[in-house]
């Protein structure tokens, strides 16, 4: 899927998290939301280096790139407190808000593997035209990174290894069988 916003120029690329992703401490997420040198559904491959400026210029200002829920502007659920390039693409890490509506519902939904998708908001400012493939896109405008349902890019994914209350209660009670013995023990 590729869709655009002809009125502001805005472009949405889905993605899956990756395996290295994680959902931690009932809130916390990790993963790629753009791999570089990976076509997309639609044949784009964005090149390393094409969000360089971008996190540089947002940082210079002190300003961030927003998390919303399928690429909403009214849906923000909650923080992206990293956002940087690597080796291997644009690696992402946050927090989910569970104290709004939209943010408990996004960890529902990522908890019982409903949710699994990145998608980036931008706008392309550097691209040429491929003839193996679609576009190499070279420089972009990252605006938002959003948890969605249909991602493009399908080499990321998310793994939940969230405890549920039952896993939570049975490791504390087997945490305390464990030192009850140890004490039996000494």
């Amino acid at each position: 899927m590729f869709y655009g916003n002809k009125d502001f120029g805005l472009e949405t690329k889905f993605a899956r998290f990756d395996a290295a992703s994680c959902l931690k401490n009932e809130c916390e997420i990790s993963g790629y939301a753009s791999v570089f040198g990976a076509a997309d559904q639609s044949g784009d491959v964005v090149q390393m280096g094409a969000y360089k400026d971008c996190l540089q210029s947002l940082s210079d200002q002190g300003r961030s790139v927003k998390m919303l829920w399928q690429h909403d502007p009214t849906k923000p659920i909650g923080v992206w407190d990293d956002i940087h390039e690597d080796a291997n693409g644009l690696f992402v890490k946050g927090r989910l808000l569970p104290d709004i509506q939209g943010g408990s519902e996004a960890l529902a939904l990522i908890k019982a593997g409903a949710i699994d998708g990145l998608s980036i908001g931008y706008r392309t400012l550097f691209s040429e035209k491929s003839p193996k493939i679609g576009r190499l896109l070279h420089k972009l405008e990252l605006w938002e990174v959003s948890l969605v349902t249909f991602p493009m890019l399908p080499q990321a994914r998310v793994t939940s290894d969230v405890e549920t209350d039952d896993d939570a209660l049975a490791n504390e009670l087997a945490a305390a069988l464990n030192a009850a013995r140890h004490d039996m023990l000494t």
